[in-house]
């Protein structure tokens, strides 16, 4: 693995991040970003910020590790108030994205819980509203991932939790938000490439991801009568948790995540996370509705 270390600052970012082979290593799920190796650069330290988001409120779920916590911290140091959805089991990731968010001067709310439930993603968008004074921005982030390598171990539990979370959550949270949303404000939906080709290992996973794209693109119009924008993020593989604590991804497939694109590697959830920005404000994007915006290191132009 090639890590360029002090000098990465002073090279092209294109050519600066951590390249395969990486690290064999698993974790039980949903697992702790603070555990893997080398742990995700989130912090963005070449980002400048230029109160993109000044006064706004973002909830986002799962914020506690990967693109989550990355776009936490832009959102933070743009100048937004940021609300954390994550499982209890990730309560330390979660600690850690407050700490990062707080350190931007912005406040950092945390809300422990399992979006399958529906009565939870009504009471994550209440819960916001009352205590950072509104919500301007939702981003739609968490995700279940267990790879199947064949059909036939595709089970009814992980198809249902797939989309429990992946799609359902995504349905309930945008009803509950929707009331406290406004001309100016913004709805953001994690996909995957794997939403974009199909994948014959992540299943449920594509599937599921598939249809927020598609409910994104329906809803769409709905939404811009009122002034807000939907749109979707569809990231390519990107060195999170959620990759590592997959019961079934091949150690040697970990090994060389990425490694098929014209990128030669994996995103940093850094380099995903300047996209929310984009999405999130009117400024930069008032003309951007019901989009998918890849961002595979080139793998989707290459299949």
């Amino acid at each position: 693995m090639r890590d360029s270390g002090n000098t990465r600052d002073t090279n092209p970012q294109v050519i600066s991040e951590p390249t395969p082979p990486y690290p064999h290593q698993s974790q039980q799920p949903p697992g702790l970003e603070r555990d893997m190796d080398p742990e995700p650069r989130y912090r963005a330290t070449r980002y400048r910020a230029a109160d993109k988001l000044r006064g706004k409120v973002a909830l986002i779920t799962g914020g506690d590790s990967g693109i989550g916590r990355a776009v936490a911290v832009l959102y933070a140091r743009e100048g937004a108030d940021v609300a954390v959805v994550h499982l209890p089991e990730e309560q330390a990731d979660a600690e850690e994205t407050r700490r990062a968010v707080t350190a931007e001067g912005r406040r950092c709310l945390l809300l422990a819980g399992d979006l399958a439930e529906a009565p939870f993603c009504r009471e994550v968008v209440e819960q916001t509203v009352r205590e950072l004074g509104g919500l301007n921005i939702l981003v739609n982030n968490a995700a279940h991932l267990n790879s199947q390598l064949d059909l036939s171990e595709l089970s009814y539990e992980d198809w249902d939790r797939s989309f429990k979370v992946n799609v359902y959550a995504y349905y309930h949270l945008v009803q509950a938000a929707r009331p406290h949303l406004k001309a100016g404000d913004a709805i953001i939906a994690t996909a995957s490439e794997e939403a974009l080709k199909g994948s014959d290992t992540m299943i449920d996973y594509a599937a599921a991801k598939a249809a927020l794209v598609n409910f994104t693109k329906s809803i769409a119009a709905h939404l811009a009568k009122d002034g807000i924008r939907a749109n979707v993020v569809a990231p390519g593989p990107t060195w999170t948790v959620l990759n590592v604590a997959d019961p079934n991804m091949p150690q040697e497939g970990l090994a060389q995540l990425g490694s098929e694109g014209p990128a030669g590697r994996v995103a940093q959830p850094e380099e995903i996370a300047p996209v929310y920005v984009y999405l999130a404000s009117d400024a930069d994007s008032s003309y951007t509705i019901g989009e998918v915006i890849a961002v595979t290191g080139g793998l989707t132009n290459t299949r």
